[in-house]
């Protein structure tokens, strides 16, 4: 059996970053919460948590939090039927839900989501982001509880539901267009232009680039880990890159950006899943999602 405790002390150094903070918040000496995280490592014969400016959690570590929180919103689904279990829920804090989430998604329409849910109260968010094609890979985990995905097929213990499909346009300034499409966008332009790319696993380029020429070229690439740097970049004429339309709309409006193939979009669709645990709070938040995401996708 899994030390609770121990478990407990673990996600709080995990959550708080040190020692320190983590027994605060606890309420026990910082000694207390190194000797239960020590023996817990001990017996489990793995190094939880990262000693370090901030501590972190190592990946086995992040599974147990993961698993602490899911036991507590157990619990919180037997409150009701136990006062005595529900006024010490209420003294070791709210619950927080894990998240995985794209960076797009982020940025155009899922703060609407998580800010009414979290608006609430008796609750918190802890946001992960990934790529859309990733995310369901943190729910096969066990890092996080729910996910905005690509992936329709159900993680095993999950529920699926469909949210609608974020439209994205390949974008660039004027002055990109007119230096490297100056005779329009075909293969072998797009093979010497250079294009944005937000890390690795983003391949929406590719995807947009297959639906029109086939199989795409090799395109020189700048790394952009960020959806408005992304923006800044373009308008700035180091590249293009794919936006999402929400983020854009006015600078293809105002003529700053230009859709380098108006007539042809990408749209990705995009699912909701979570796992069939903490029915109370994870129905609540799909609630919310499914509002947020027909207010905000097609």
């Amino acid at each position: 059996m899994l030390d609770y405790a121990a478990l407990a002390a673990v996600a709080a150094v995990a959550r708080e970053g040190s020692f320190e903070r983590a027994a605060t918040a606890l309420g026990v000496t910082a000694s207390a919460v190194s000797q239960r995280v020590r023996t817990l490592e001990d017996r489990l014969g793995a190094v939880l948590i990262v000693r370090g400016q901030p501590c972190t959690a190592t990946a086995v570590g992040t599974r147990l939090c993961a698993h602490v929180e899911r036991v507590r919103l157990l619990e919180g689904e037997m409150a009701s039927a136990l006062p005595g279990l529900a006024s010490q829920i209420a003294e070791s804090g709210p619950p927080t839900i894990r998240v995985a989430v794209n960076a797009d998604s982020l940025a155009t329409w899922f703060i609407p989501a998580i800010a009414a849910f979290a608006g609430r109260g008796d609750r918190l968010v802890d946001l992960v982001i990934a790529g859309e094609d990733h995310t369901a890979e943190r729910l096969r985990s066990g890092d996080v509880l729910a996910a905005v995905t690509t992936d329709h097929a159900p993680v095993q213990g999950c529920r699926t539901v469909p949210l609608g499909a974020l439209r994205y346009a390949a974008t660039a300034s004027p002055a990109f267009v007119a230096q490297w499409f100056a005779g329009g966008v075909d293969a072998p332009s797009l093979a010497r232009a250079p294009v944005l790319r937000f890390d690795r696993q983003d391949d929406l380029h590719a995807r947009w680039a297959r639906t029109l020429f086939g199989p795409e070229p090799e395109m020189p690439t700048h790394w952009i880990p960020s959806t408005h740097g992304f923006i800044d970049a373009a308008l700035a004429g180091m590249g293009w890159c794919m936006n999402p339309i929400p983020l854009v709309a006015s600078h293809l409006r105002t003529g700053r950006l230009i859709s380098l193939t108006p007539n042809h979009h990408l749209d990705v669709p995009l699912y909701w899943q979570h796992a069939r645990i903490g029915t109370r709070l994870l129905d609540a938040l799909t609630r919310d999602v499914v509002t947020a995401a027909k207010n905000g996708l097609l």
